[in-house]
């Protein structure tokens, strides 16, 4: 074979050729790794790593259409007030430059407190608690007490303050994702995430910053920590019972936040009586108020709805309480002893709410003995089920017992002592009974059912 027809010598390379390429595939896979950090970084912005994180999943890129869980959380509604007149003054990039402005006064508040914003709506926060409610009233708190701080400066550069409503409810919502295969979202859906939405257009109405429903005031570990009073009861479209909402006054300034807790045992008296339609003592009692703090806001509201019942024969509630309960075959739970207990309490909270209509107050005594009964007994049996069954949600299950035994408890130490009207006391009663059905009875145990009956039959 003829020297030009051998294949060449392979080239070896020097030890410099062999770094050099090194060198090169190093830098490859750096940059590599930077891009993909840098695009985690872009798409956590889109979808945060603690939603992921609920999710169940390490990666934006393990995230599939379909993917659900479901979790016991608070949930923050929030929106700038008179947002459209505003808006209207403006240009469109002005309006982009004050929407991002703003949020980002708002964003880092939140987060701070462990929250996670699901979505950006316009001027609007919808961001979600998985740690309690505690940590989504002290970061509302957090936002109201910020957003003095952004109004002092808007105010320095010739623009006017805004205000915002913040609403707030805890419950079980199921998160998951929804779309297409070209497109999809993170979403929260339940009953809890509606609530949510209409208690934060309530403060629209109430002029209260801060609203909370029974549910999330159920939640915190130590309600007295804040100043929180009764407001009303409203009804979420296509739910046919009422819930309990409160108003939450620790941002209201110093002199009217010292003045609110000084009346709220009359304040609190007056909306009992107009709810039980007493109209001449609850103006008696609002006009006391009022003389005491002239810009309680609620309570000039309470008295021109007393005013407006007068002249109209209008009660403005939705709360109405003197219809009592009726059983409904949706409340079943499949549970026996359960269902029976439940009947028996609903019986017992009508027979309360009509001896309270017909006699002015009731035997407080005999619904005090029943509840102890009812509580000792029943409550054992679920959270004996719960423990065996490893019921995912038993600590906050048997944090709601806790919560509804400490208050029917200061609800009974308040009777014997008798500073207290009796009419007024049966109307708290009627309060913490109807809310407890309405949101513990048929829904907190039907879940709890639906998952032992699941694992029974799995």
């Amino acid at each position: 074979m003829s020297d030009e027809n051998k294949d060449p010598a392979p080239v070896v390379p020097t030890p410099e050729g062999i770094q050099e390429i090194l060198h090169k595939v190093i830098f490859a896979h750096q940059q590599a790794l930077t891009l993909l950090q840098q695009t985690e970084t872009a798409y956590s912005r889109l979808v945060p790593h603690q939603l992921l994180n609920l999710l169940e999943v390490k990666s934006i890129v393990d995230v599939k259409l379909g993917d659900q869980v479901e979790r016991k959380m608070t949930i923050m509604f929030t929106d700038i007030r008179d947002f459209t007149p505003l808006s209207e003054s403006m240009t469109p990039t002005e309006n982009f430059e004050f929407i991002n402005s703003y949020l980002s006064q708002m964003e880092p508040v939140i987060s701070k407190h462990h929250g996670i914003i699901d979505k950006y709506i316009g001027d609007a926060i919808m961001a979600l608690f998985a740690h309690g409610a505690d940590d989504a009233l002290t970061g509302a708190i957090s936002m109201l007490e910020r957003l003095s701080y952004y109004n002092s400066g808007r105010i320095r550069a010739g623009y006017i303050p805004i205000q915002i409503g913040i609403g707030l409810n805890t419950g079980m919502v199921m998160i998951g994702t929804v779309g297409g295969v070209n497109r999809m979202d993170s979403t929260v859906i339940g009953d809890a995430v509606n609530l949510t939405a209409r208690l934060e257009e309530a403060t629209k109405t109430y002029h209260a910053p801060l609203i909370i429903s029974q549910n999330t005031l159920y939640d915190l570990a130590d309600p007295g920590k804040y100043h929180i009073r009764f407001l009303d009861r409203i009804r979420v479209k296509g739910k046919s019972q009422p819930l309990s909402v409160y108003e939450v006054f620790d941002n209201d300034p110093v002199e009217l936040r010292s003045s609110k807790l000084a009346c709220q045992p009359l304040f609190d008296e007056a909306i009992a009586f107009y709810h039980l339609k007493d109209i001449p003592l609850a103006i008696e009692l609002l006009k006391k108020c009022i003389e005491l703090t002239p810009n309680d806001v609620p309570a000039l509201m309470y008295l021109e709805r007393c005013y407006q019942f007068q002249a109209t024969g209008q009660h403005f509630s939705t709360g109405e309480l003197e219809v009592g309960l009726t059983w409904k075959d949706e409340y079943l739970t499949g549970l026996a002893p359960l269902d029976a207990a439940h009947r028996e309490l609903l019986d017992h909270i009508n027979i309360f709410i009509r001896q309270t209509r017909e006699g002015g107050a009731s035997n407080f005594k005999e619904i005090f003995a029943f509840l102890t009964e009812h509580t000792q007994n029943i409550f054992r049996v679920e959270e004996d089920l719960m423990q065996e069954k490893k019921y995912p949600f038993t600590e906050s299950h048997q944090q709601e017992h806790k919560r509804f035994i400490e208050n029917f408890r200061a609800l009974e130490q308040r009777s014997p002592a008798g500073n207290d009207n009796p009419r007024y006391l049966a109307f708290r009663i009627e309060l913490l009974l109807l809310d407890w059905f309405s949101s513990h009875s048929t829904k907190a145990d039907r879940h709890m059912t639906r998952f032992l009956q699941s694992t029974a039959t799995a």
